[in-house]
């Protein structure tokens, strides 16, 4: 919330006292904030996120000092989110790291791949066709991936995890049998 704004930007009348009372105390929130999350650029999102909340569930507000309390309450919820969030991002990015390691221990097994896979990969969605090129032929790291195509690791693991849902219905339907027992040896032709 922008102190230029002023506390009287469309609000109703018995609202502004509690607005003037949060921007009296937005330096002590930004610095209540940043003191948790260690980054100046992430306190101010969370606070902005927790202005605009307020903002938007008026009702619950109380009065004056009243308003500072329940705001630092919301604070501390909206910290207990984030953290959470940067917890369950950090064990999804453990969990890849290691299934991409497992997937590199095997180098032959690598250079093996079923032709009929190559022939597919453009049937797919473009962005699982990436993913799926990248992450498991180049053997690239999901992170990276991401970071290069614009979106989250985790985004990139679903889209990961449903590409090859996809691929592997793919090569079961234009395999059949061959599919089921690894391919190595394939000699199908894919139908399509």
């Amino acid at each position: 919330m922008d102190a230029a704004e002023g506390p009287d930007a469309g609000l109703p009348p018995d609202r502004e006292d509690v607005v003037a009372a949060l921007l009296a105390h937005q330096r002590r929130f930004l610095a209540f904030v940043e003191r948790r999350v260690g980054s100046r650029a992430v306190a101010e999102d969370l606070l902005q996120t927790a202005f605009a909340r307020t903002l938007e569930k008026g009702g619950a507000l109380k009065d004056g000092e009243g308003a500072v309390a329940w705001f630092y309450r919301l604070l501390r919820n909206a910290l207990v989110d984030h953290h959470r969030r940067q917890a369950a991002e950090g064990r999804a990015l453990e969990v890849e790291a290691r299934d991409a390691d497992a997937a590199t221990g095997d180098l032959e097994l690598k250079g093996a791949v079923c032709a009929c896979l190559t022939d597919l990969l453009p049937t797919l969605k473009p962005e699982y066709a990436t993913l799926v090129r990248q992450v498991d032929l180049e053997g690239r790291a999901v992170p990276d991936v991401a970071r290069e195509v614009g979106i989250t690791p985790n985004n990139a693991g679903v889209r990961l995890h449903r590409a090859r849902l996809a691929l592997k219905r793919s090569l079961e339907r234009g395999c059949g049998a061959c599919a089921a027992h690894g391919c190595l040896d394939c000699s199908c032709k894919p139908r399509r």
